[in-house]
């Protein structure tokens, strides 16, 4: 059996929050997968050659879901491991929390096939991967100090 070679790779990435009255909600996408199906995800993608993190993750939110988005603050970073054509990839995604500051949904880029507002109580049934449930649910905590966005 041949072995696989190794590499790393780096994302960035956010959770987009606003409030629909009080009700905090934020922002995934569903992208489809050759083994299962579909995954439901946050927005993240790669740094161009270049980009910090935080430019990285306003671009890469930005086209995935049509939203132009604003820093609010850093959240943290989730590491998993996948292989891709006999390579084992370790792979950072460093999030932030992050606001809507114009645009819209139905401007998503090809990379999700939908992507929509969801509460944060339907977080766990919703989202596919472990590490994004419990981004997430470190983003809940964090949502008194985002109280003054708007939806």
């Amino acid at each position: 059996m041949a072995r696989l070679t190794a590499a790393t790779a780096t994302s960035a990435g956010g959770i987009v929050i606003r409030f629909l009255d009080t009700i905090p909600q934020f922002v995934v996408g569903r992208r489809r997968r050759e083994r299962d199906g579909s995954a439901w995800t946050l927005p993240k993608g790669t740094p161009i050659e270049g980009e910090t993190l935080a430019e990285t993750a306003v671009r890469e939110v930005g086209e995935e879901t049509g939203l132009r988005v604003r820093i609010v603050a850093p959240l943290d970073s989730i590491n998993y491991t996948f292989v891709q054509r006999r390579t084992r990839i370790y792979k950072t995604v460093h999030y932030f929390l992050m606001e809507p500051v114009g645009g819209s949904l139905d401007d998503h880029d090809h990379e999700f096939d939908e992507v929509r507002w969801v509460s944060f109580e339907d977080a766990p049934a919703l989202l596919s991967f472990d590490t994004e449930r419990s981004l997430v649910s470190l983003a809940a905590e964090r949502l008194p100090e985002m109280r003054g966005i708007p939806g």
